[in-house]
């Protein structure tokens, strides 16, 4: 019996030598994909077991990299990296677009059948590019409310989910009503989902966020914020369709 097969793919990106994770599914035909943007801290085990998932869902799957092969363990260092990165469109799209590109590459791809999830700032990474209007089917995204500049949102070609805690002190309540308004003035099909009393992160297992204010994880808004990521691919980019 087939199954998934992973491997490491390198290539460059923000000046930097990215370490991506590539999930195959069963079979040798072309799939639908998805680009997988993970949290501020970089690329994990984690991250590479949703990866996988998807990859035994039928997708061909990458967890691209953001900080060249590093993981940060220290939230300062985390936040030294990641706050001018958000505040860099361009920087953010250059990341996206070359993950997208080696994805949209492998073999096993349908090029045109190409969806984006991210979490924190991998979903920054992910809304932007739909705002630079990449070919993508469906945008998702947790803990990542980011507004973009004016008018470059009515780029965006698909649907658009966004989760995000009702405590998250970071995507605070008007950064949710900023973000909404964004996309509806822009004509964007979108949705937002409010998860009741979770934190920012809530989506990730813990892992030592002790001296992160407002980071929490909660494991049963954990659960369904997978479900609806999952929802939202099925809906627009069934498996059984390719």
């Amino acid at each position: 019996m087939e199954t998934v097969t992973t491997r490491t793919v390198e290539y460059p990106a923000d000046g930097l030598t990215m370490v991506g994770h590539l999930a195959l599914p069963a079979g040798t035909g072309r799939r639908p994909a998805v680009l997988i943007g993970p949290e501020g801290t970089g690329l994990n085990d984690f991250q590479r077991r949703r990866a996988d998932a998807l990859a035994e869902l039928g997708y061909v799957a990458l967890a691209f990299d953001l900080h060249g092969g590093r993981w940060f363990t220290d939230p300062q260092e985390m936040l030294e990296r990641c706050l001018p990165l958000i505040a860099d469109p361009e920087r953010l799209r250059g990341i996206g677009h070359a993950a997208l590109e080696v994805l949209r590459a492998q073999p096993r791809t349908d090029p045109g059948r190409i969806a984006a999830i991210g979490y924190g700032t991998g979903g920054a990474v992910v809304l932007e590019l739909g705002r630079a209007a990449a070919d993508l089917k469906a945008i998702g995204t947790v803990n990542a409310l980011t507004t973009g500049r004016p008018g470059e949102a009515a780029n965006i070609r698909c649907p658009v989910w966004a989760g995000v805690g009702s405590e998250d002190p970071i995507m605070s309540a008007a950064q949710r009503d900023a973000f909404t308004a964004e996309l509806q003035d822009a004509g964007v099909d979108w949705r937002l989902t409010v998860y009741g009393g979770a934190r920012h992160a809530f989506h990730h297992p813990p892992v030592d966020q002790s001296v992160v204010p407002g980071v929490a994880h909660h494991p049963r808004h954990a659960r369904r914020a997978w479900h609806d990521v999952l929802a939202l691919l099925a809906e627009c980019l069934p498996v059984a369709a390719g």
